[in-house]
């Protein structure tokens, strides 16, 4: 699940303790990543972007007409 999470292939590895990328990639083809599910939100000021990062939000992107900052994660 951590590469789910992270999508980084080479810290999966280190932290699997794998030393060819090999074997990490067996595992990453076992896990069934659905991205296309996610949760948007749009923050106003600098106290909801904390509040969504606390939450697990990540940043997608910067500022339109309004002002806000769109963040993401999966459902």
């Amino acid at each position: 699940m951590e590469y789910h999470r992270t999508k980084d292939i080479l810290h999966v590895m280190n932290v699997l303790g794998h030393k060819r990328i090999e074997n990490t990639l067996k595992y990453t083809h076992l896990v069934d990543i659905d991205d296309d599910r996610y949760i948007s939100r749009v923050a106003q000021n600098t106290s909801e972007v904390c509040a969504l990062v606390d939450a697990g939000f990540e940043y997608v992107t910067g500022e339109y007409n309004d002002g806000g900052k769109i963040f993401r994660k999966q459902a």
